[in-house]
């Protein structure tokens, strides 16, 4: 089969681009639902570094650890939050 040359109008671009919107608010939306999150999803949820979310475990943050997969929960990050408010 030879490859054939794709030309695409306004209305396909226009429309495509709609599709490729649609398909990253998906996506977002999809993470921001997620209850289990990396450490690096999780440093950024809790809006600090990922050095500063390593340092949190030394303060009692738990984190699940299975077979080298560490993953921690938004409702334990939001209870070591507001157990340190000031």
């Amino acid at each position: 089969m030879e490859p054939q040359n794709l030309h695409f109008g306004i209305t396909e671009l226009k429309m495509l681009d709609t599709i490729i919107k649609a398909i990253n608010k998906h996506s977002e939306e999809f993470s921001s639902r997620k209850e289990w999150l990396s450490i690096n999803e999780a440093a950024n949820y809790a809006g600090v570094s990922y050095n500063t979310f390593i340092k949190f475990r030394s303060y009692g943050l738990k984190v699940s650890e299975i077979d080298g997969v560490k993953r921690v929960s938004k409702k334990t990050i939001d209870s070591f939050l507001e157990k340190y408010c000031i």
